[in-house]
């Protein structure tokens, strides 16, 4: 079995990844070419080129790299028109990959197409599951509540949990270990700062983290700040938290990132993916997120629901606050993350709301990308 995937950023990278992995576990001799990260790579694919070219979101962000990213569709396709793989698996990066699908669905009808993550059409633009269906054949869902909104636009559609719920957690022991490496007391608040996976979101979100947790530090002196990042984006936090008036710790590695979100008090996170991470460890967060003022205009007048963040929206509660937009200031965003440091209750409503988000993804079940391999097998077979 020959499989071509295509993945466009950090989020991308973990599910191709763990998909892979249970494609490998159900039919050992499978082949893997495309595009993908770090993860993916050590699955066993080689990409064509960088997965970090294509990490580029927003309307304004995209356009400077628009000749550059057509360029990157057209080969990618005739790189799958020229294999004719089994299937073509795109993750994520709808913009990216939905164009590629629709060269090859041009020029070989019969190609089978399957796309990993299902369009949010319950947050914004419905009509772009009907749209998508015109390319795509089969649809792996991460949440619960999508495969009818697919099924309706004409493709098949299998809820297959989200690798999240199953991906490795350090120990409590990893943890303290971690704290101490640092020299972080055991009573020292720990934040996360997580600013997101592309260039154009840490540069827009990052200044404004760090003055919000200077505020949060003129309350708690002794606060430590710890960055995970991305390879794409790592040298760019090095650059941007170098004149902070308490240096940030910054970690790259798995094991590294892991143990930082076991050890953590609390998080100030962009929106996204890291969300589900944050809620897996259960990590009380604030969720922040600005983008480009043209881009989030459209994108404003668009939404059909008053939450982005995936733990409010899977466990159907609002106990995690948000601050999106023109309310993305860091004097509105500290008062939220001083009460998830002083306010029991706060904490405790979070933590019913990560139980529960987790409960319905799947935890404790089989693992995500074993039963996403399943339903591509099942729409190979079809």
């Amino acid at each position: 079995m020959r499989l071509f995937l295509v993945a466009g950023e950090a989020s991308g990278d973990k599910l191709g990844a763990a998909l892979m992995a249970g494609l490998k576990s159900l039919v050992p001799e499978v082949t893997f070419e495309g595009i993908g990260g770090p993860l993916m790579e050590a699955e066993g694919l080689t990409s064509r080129f960088p997965m970090e070219e294509l990490s580029v979101m927003g309307i304004a962000e995209v356009l400077p790299k628009y000749r550059h990213l057509k360029r990157r569709i057209a080969e990618t396709a005739q790189a799958v028109i020229a294999m004719r793989p089994d299937a073509l698996i795109t993750i994520d990066s709808p913009d990216f990959c939905l164009r590629v699908a629709k060269i090859v669905k041009e020029a070989v009808p019969e190609q089978k197409t399957i796309h990993y993550v299902a369009p949010s059409v319950w947050a914004w633009r419905p009509g772009r599951a009907v749209k998508m269906a015109r390319v795509i054949d089969h649809v792996l869902a991460l949440l619960p509540f999508e495969p009818p909104y697919m099924e309706a636009a004409g493709m098949s559609c299998d809820f297959v949990g989200h690798p999240v719920v199953a991906e490795p957690r350090a120990t409590v022991e990893q943890a303290d270990a971690l704290r101490e490496t640092l020299m972080i007391g055991p009573r020292q608040p720990v934040v996360l700062c997580l600013p997101g996976s592309r260039r154009g979101e840490v540069k827009r979100l990052l200044p404004r983290f760090e003055a919000a947790l200077k505020i949060l530090g003129q309350r708690h002196p002794d606060l430590r700040v710890i960055v995970p990042t991305v390879r794409g984006v790592a040298a760019m936090v090095r650059d941007m938290t170098a004149g902070w008036e308490t240096a940030p710790i910054i970690v790259e590695t798995a094991d590294d990132k892991r143990a930082a979100f076991a050890a953590a008090d609390l998080a100030l996170a962009a929106s996204g993916t890291v969300s589900l991470e944050l809620a897996a460890n259960r990590v009380p967060m604030v969720i922040a997120y600005d983008a480009n003022v043209i881009s989030w205009h459209i994108i404003w007048n668009l939404m059909r629901i008053d939450t982005v963040t995936l733990v409010n929206l899977v466990s159907e509660t609002r106990a995690v606050p948000e601050f999106l937009g023109p309310k993305c200031r860091a004097e509105k965003i500290a008062p939220a993350l001083e009460a998830l440091i002083s306010d029991p209750a706060a904490r405790a409503a979070q933590i019913a709301a990560m139980e529960e988000t987790m409960r319905r993804l799947g935890e404790g079940g089989e693992p995500p990308g074993l039963r996403a391999a399943r339903s591509v097998l099942k729409a190979l077979a079809a």
